[in-house]
């Protein structure tokens, strides 16, 4: 891990792994869409079920991506890790992206079963709240101008806001919530029939590979600019040293 924190290092590896999982996203999209739509309808739900290839795989990134934030803050604080800081920023819209897909996706669902839009149960309230952060992490990083300071901050946050992931997952077990109890990730394995089950995990292999897809394009973006930013101010003290010499 810290062999590849060497940003010269990160982009060669970067670029051959790149069209790869690009590739492998696009071949996942293109063979779970049409498995959630040939799955069968639930005794109870009928066709509204397949809102969940969506909505759980969207879940499950929101939290995976606030996790890799949290890590990444772990190795910038600690380690100093150089490419934490841009690995946690350009995870953050992502995040942000996945969990907003999550919320509308679960409206959309739940009017139809529960007969409501939106109810202050525990599970969505502390998705909402993940929301928040997310935004207020992105917030923080554009309010201050010192990318050192900003890193830092940022990392804070990011640390501090991991506490919300469990109280997501065990919130159902906690608490009473309209919000059924996981039927995927369980010690007692899967409740689900595996003619939905398989779908759905396959859309939530298709939503990973699209997380780290974006996540490599948006690290190479930031390296690059860090490098251009270097570049014009060299330039700028250069041309300021050769004025004083004149």
């Amino acid at each position: 891990m810290f062999g590849y924190a060497n940003p010269a290092r990160f982009m060669r590896l970067s670029s051959r792994l790149l069209p790869w999982v690009a590739a492998l996203a696009l071949a996942a999209l293109t063979v779970g869409v049409p498995m959630s739509f040939m799955a069968p309808p639930d005794y109870q739900q009928g066709e509204t079920v397949r809102i969940m290839y969506v909505h759980v795989p969207a879940a499950w990134m929101a939290m995976f991506a606030y996790a890799t934030i949290a890590v990444a803050s772990l190795f910038s604080l600690i380690w100093r890790h150089p490419l934490a800081d841009a690995c946690a920023r350009q995870a953050a819209p992502l995040g942000a992206g996945f969990t907003l897909i999550a919320l509308v996706t679960g409206s959309l669902w739940g009017e139809p079963m529960w007969g409501t839009w939106w109810v202050w149960d525990a599970r969505l309230t502390s998705v909402l709240l993940l929301f928040f952060l997310y935004l207020g992490y992105m917030a923080l990083w554009a309010a201050i101008e010192d990318p050192a300071k900003a890193a830092r901050a940022a990392a804070i946050l990011g640390l501090a806001g991991a506490i919300n992931l469990p109280v997501i997952k065990f919130s159902v077990d906690w608490w009473n919530t309209l919000h059924q109890p996981a039927s995927v990730l369980r010690l007692d394995g899967p409740t689900i029939h595996p003619d939905m089950l398989w779908p759905l995990l396959v859309m939530g292999l298709a939503f990973q590979l699209v997380f780290v897809t974006l996540l490599f394009v948006g690290m190479r973006t930031e390296v690059r600019a860090r490098r251009l930013h270097a570049l014009r101010v060299a330039r700028a003290h250069g041309a300021a040293g050769e004025a004083r010499a004149a």
